[in-house]
């Protein structure tokens, strides 16, 4: 892959990881002011604003190294990032345990939201005039599902401190969820061995195949 080709692809999908990463935060933000933590909305998270939420590593410099190690090994590697996380006043929430669930859960649901959306301007791409315009937004589109939905899964691992860990956490009784709750220092670790051992990939490689199948069909892409 030359440089042009190169800037082409960061081009195509720094919106899609920009928007998919910061609005998952976000939502979490939402969802926590609905269920009576206003802890996010006073520090100005609740917000479309895509710069409140940018991690100046996880949310450029990771998905940007990523990108450019995997298209110049001629790979599809897994493209993931992380913006400043949303801060959550568990104690201030009306009923901690149980909305905790609905605060973890709105981040994936926002990917799921997003993807969905990017599948809609893929549709709006193969019916408008072909031109310049067209074949950009098509690969854009077709970056947002990408990304959306390897963020949406990976979110969900029951491991933690993803989101899925914390949905785990408040469906187990309270002394099970404690000692899960432990075993949080040790998420990150184990993330990175499945990332490296290639485990990641066989773990989301069957959930992003169906994915990518049902939002087609859906579609009709």
């Amino acid at each position: 892959m030359d440089v042009s080709q190169l800037a082409q692809t960061l081009a195509i999908y720094s919106l899609p990881v920009l928007f998919a990463i910061t609005l998952h935060e976000a939502a979490h933000g939402y969802v926590a002011r609905h269920f009576g933590d206003l802890t996010a909305y006073a520090q100005g998270r609740i917000s479309l604003n895509p710069v409140r939420h940018i991690d100046l590593v996880g949310t450029i410099i990771v998905p940007i190294l990523i990108l450019v190690v995997s298209k110049l090994a001629g790979g599809a590697g897994y493209l993931f990032g992380w913006a400043k996380p949303v801060p959550v006043n568990y104690s201030a929430l009306r009923r901690p345990k149980q909305n905790m669930m609905w605060v973890a859960a709105a981040g994936p649901v926002s990917n799921l939201a997003m993807a969905l959306a990017w599948a809609a301007i893929i549709k709006v791409a193969d019916v408008v005039p072909a031109d310049y315009f067209a074949t950009p937004m098509r690969r854009m589109g077709i970056a947002g599902i990408e990304v959306n939905m390897v963020l949406m899964l990976l979110n969900l691992l029951p491991i933690l401190p993803l989101d899925g860990g914390r949905i785990v956490a408040s469906l187990l009784p309270h002394r099970m969820a404690w000692q899960y709750a432990k075993l949080e220092p040790f998420g990150f670790p184990i993330l990175l061995v499945l990332l490296f051992t290639g485990y990641l990939g066989v773990i989301l490689g069957p959930m992003l195949s169906v994915s990518f199948a049902l939002i087609g069909t859906v579609f009709r892409l």
